[in-house]
């Protein structure tokens, strides 16, 4: 028993890197498959100790049984497995919440070596910020792809690989999350649906009573008086001593009171402000509400007379000489801003070279805080990234020729080849990819007039996670962003799709309505500024949420310095 506390202790406490712990798990697929292993492996570990003690308790057994079952089938295809929004949040949840409410139950009963094991693994656990932001990913989804709480409970997706359902007390704790956060309209459709399996005669330990407290106060919250007396009624006829419901009756009732004495007195004029106010409420943030709808593939659409001037055709880089007897292959993704997709333009072999050497250096995607000046991570970017050097490797040397070739563009005053995955609902909504305008001389043509202007890069770095509308470019009202560089302003972006998506993960231009849809092998490029140096703000684009799947990208941001001949300056500011 000595020699096997010690195994356990030193082979099963070194299966993650220290650098792992507490790393916000949500934001990476690519690093929660690690969980995969780390829960499965505590399984085996919980199965010994039931062989080696004879009166393990029945409720115990029955546990590690379900668990031993699920974790084999998600250690067969871990991404596949947690591409499924469901099974990353039961996951964040059983190894945060669950595994220690076991640990408590038999604690004063296990051998040394599977609390040896469990002491030493629960350091390397996910925490309370990785459970809520699972659980908030999963609500993120629901808004931007209209999913019922109903559909997303029974796991009814798109393209899924291992369907997964939540239980009315995984729709409990996703209802009590939305309510820390004073998130009441999340709280009351989470808390409805716990209560609705609950009525269908599911069996859980959640107890309505609990859920009618958290629901009805939710709706009171939300306005909804009446419905939040209903709900209060239905409470105390399951507790009438309920103390908090019984002193809420009473207010919900002097409430309502003082409504009816006001209703008489108000004014038709009033009323009608009153309207005008909740329309202008609802008539919020209408970039969000487009870029919703072209994650959803929703929104505008082109019209059949420009989408005859898309082509497709084979590529030769202008003439490259790499590239005349073997043209790759080329579409028309948009014309305005003109975005073209590259495909079969990276093997699967280099692709899966990117990933492991990205994967060790994946942290937290971060971007730029205007008022701090500093990189802060945001909930409006949920993936992790790393940076990859050509010096390092010879695959991301040949990735980077390939671009130069292809583009035109010199890429030795370009950024390191970034590389992102996104996590849980990963999302980057709307933003630049350029930073903002600084007046300075375009090199050749400094003598010919003084209207070129040339741009540094605002630090919204990378494509990954959620991603809001952003721009890659430097805009007028930011001169001095990543002034360090030298390099002036991102002109142009290369984006790799290094995985397929099964639902979702589109990258969306709200401006203008296009939506660029992943596929495995294939690059999108466009042009972040005119050839004037003017920042081009129909490119404001963003990543949508990952609804089903795991999504894998790597982008090239290439800059104004050495492109002087390669694409001269134009004397038109918008030509």
């Amino acid at each position: 028993m000595a020699f096997n506390k010690i195994w356990y202790t030193v082979a099963l406490g070194l299966l993650l890197p220290f650098s792992y712990a507490h790393t916000d798990f949500f934001t990476s697929i690519g690093h929660m498959t690690d969980l995969i292993n780390t829960e499965k492996d505590l399984v085996v570990s919980l199965k010994d100790y039931i062989k080696a003690e004879e009166s393990k308790l029945e409720q115990i057994k029955k546990w590690a049984e379900k668990l031993d079952q699920l974790t084999d089938t998600a250690t067969k295809d871990p991404e596949g497995f947690l591409g499924h929004p469901v099974n990353a949040f039961k996951l964040m949840k059983r190894l945060n919440t669950e595994w220690g409410e076991l640990e408590s139950l038999v604690l004063k009963d296990m051998s040394d070596g599977f609390i040896s094991n469990m002491t030493i693994q629960r350091q390397f656990f996910p925490n309370d910020e990785d459970q809520t932001g699972a659980a908030k990913a999963l609500l993120r989804l629901q808004d931007t792809y209209n999913l019922d709480t109903d559909t997303l409970s029974r796991g009814n997706l798109p393209g899924v690989k291992h369907k997964s359902f939540l239980t009315a007390e995984d729709c409990f704790e996703l209802g009590k999350i939305a309510y820390t956060e004073a998130d009441y309209y999340h709280t009351e459709l989470w808390m409805e649906q716990a209560l609705k399996q609950l009525d269908e005669g599911e069996v859980s330990s959640a107890d309505k009573v609990y859920i009618l407290d958290y629901l009805s106060y939710a709706v009171y919250q939300q306005g909804d008086l009446g419905k939040a007396m209903m709900l209060t009624k239905r409470l105390l006829e399951l507790d009438p001593e309920h103390q908090r419901a019984n002193g809420n009756m009473k207010y919900f009732e002097y409430i309502m009171a003082k409504e009816k004495e006001a209703n008489k007195s108000s004014t038709d004029l009033e009323d009608q402000m009153e309207k005008e106010t909740e329309v202008k409420k609802k008539d919020y943030l209408p970039e969000r509400r487009k870029y919703e709808m072209l994650c959803r593939g929703e929104g505008l659409k082109m019209t059949p007379r420009r989408q005859k001037r898309l082509f497709c055709r084979y590529y030769d880089g202008n003439r490259n000489p790499r590239y005349i007897l073997g043209p790759v292959k080329q579409e028309d993704e948009w014309d305005k801003p003109r975005i073209v997709r590259f495909l079969d333009i990276i093997s699967d072999e280099e692709i899966e070279t990117v990933k492991e050497l990205a994967k060790p250096r994946l942290s937290r995607a971060t971007v730029h805080d205007p008022e701090t000046g500093k990189l802060t991570t945001a909930h409006y970017r949920v993936s992790k990234s790393a940076w990859l050097s050509g010096y390092e490797s010879p695959v991301v040397s040949r990735i980077n020729t390939r671009i130069q070739d292809l583009t035109g563009l010199d890429v030795s005053t370009a950024e390191e080849l970034q590389v992102a995955n996104y996590g849980v609902g990963g999302q980057y909504e709307p933003h630049f990819d350029f930073g903002r305008v600084s007046p300075v001389l375009c090199l050749h043509l400094f003598l010919l007039h003084k209207h070129c202007v040339s741009l540094f890069q605002v630090a919204n770095y990378g494509v990954g996670g959620q991603y809001e509308p952003h721009f890659d470019f430097a805009r007028k009202d930011e001169p001095d962003a990543f002034k360090e560089l030298g390099t002036g302003n991102r002109i142009a972006t290369w984006l790799f799709y290094m995985s397929d998506v099964s639902a979702g993960g589109a990258t969306v231009f709200p401006e203008v309505g296009a939506s660029v849809w992943p596929k495995k092998g294939t690059a999108v490029f466009w042009y972040n500024l005119f050839p004037s140096g003017e920042g081009d703000y129909s490119t404001r684009h963003a990543a949508c949420p990952v609804l089903v799947g795991n999504k894998w990208v790597s982008n090239k941001w290439l800059h104004e310095r050495g492109q002087e001949f390669r694409r001269p300056c134009a004397l038109s500011e918008l030509e």
